[in-house]
């Protein structure tokens, strides 16, 4: 069974954190809504789609992927560098509990996990505004003894390493070069998105199939030139607070549950 983690839009994302972009108005209607059809998306893929319930008083806590890291071993409980993001943590943690062993990063440490991209088994770790080098140096640590790796990647001019990065298929990168040093990825072929749409490189990748939102069709035909197999999402309100699809959701396979 492959599970979604996902959380219903705060009525509050109005007061989300911004680092990168001017504050403006966000629809939530229209935010709800196109987080619904975010949620159909993923599960015509074949997802089952767990939605936590809303919490009017963390408005970025639609946002689930910055809670966690999850691996087929064990789920990474995240410390948000963002302050007030912390109180997200415990309704995902509790839900992925359900699945995985969970080991949980400690002060000083903070790490989000839209900083974290898995490329087989290396994981490539976003030096941020967001984590910190005692972040990865913790992830680094727990994750040794079931066999990864980890690299620091240090970004620049957006929020995550997953707003630079993220990995399309296992031989290939969707990335925005300007918020990264390509020195820093590894030895895999990198597609540059399309100049215009410098928010492109967000993408999420489930099986053989990518989603991606639908308002970045330049670096979408670029994709799909590609050969791969692209189902768009409108994103746009939630893109307003510096949210992508990847940030969206917590995916993973569970064959079966850890606890009855």
């Amino acid at each position: 069974m492959r599970v979604a983690i996902t959380r219903d839009v705060s009525p509050a994302v109005a007061r989300c954190e911004l680092t990168h972009l001017e504050r403006v108005p966000i629809d939530v209607v229209a935010a709800r809504l196109q987080h619904r059809a975010y949620e159909a998306c993923l599960a015509s893929l074949g997802c089952t789609v767990e939605r936590l319930p809303s919490a009017p008083e963390l408005p970025d806590s639609v946002f689930v992927e910055d809670a966690a890291v999850v691996l087929d071993e064990v789920a990474v409980i995240a410390r948000p560098g963002a302050p007030s993001r912390r109180l997200e943590v415990p309704a995902v943690a509790a839900a992925l509990e359900q699945y995985r062993p969970v080991v949980r990063v400690e002060a000083p440490a903070t790490l989000d996990g839209g900083d974290v991209l898995r490329v087989g088994r290396e994981l490539l770790v976003g030096r941020s505004g967001r984590t910190n080098a005692a972040g990865i140096a913790q992830l680094r640590g727990m994750l040794g003894a079931y066999g990864y790796s980890v690299r620091e990647v240090r970004v620049h001019g957006c929020l995550h390493l997953k707003s630079a990065v993220t990995a399309v298929a296992d031989d290939l990168l969707l990335a925005n070069r300007r918020w990264l040093s390509a020195d820093d990825l590894p030895a895999l072929d990198v597609l540059d998105v399309h100049p215009e749409e410098p928010f492109g490189a967000n993408a999420l990748r489930i099986g053989d199939a990518i989603v991606y939102a639908a308002e970045l069709p330049r670096t979408r035909e670029r994709l799909e030139a590609r050969g791969l197999r692209v189902h768009t999402v409108p994103a746009g309100e939630l893109a307003k607070a510096e949210g992508g699809v990847t940030c969206c959701s917590l995916v993973f396979d569970a064959p079966q549950r850890a606890k009855a």
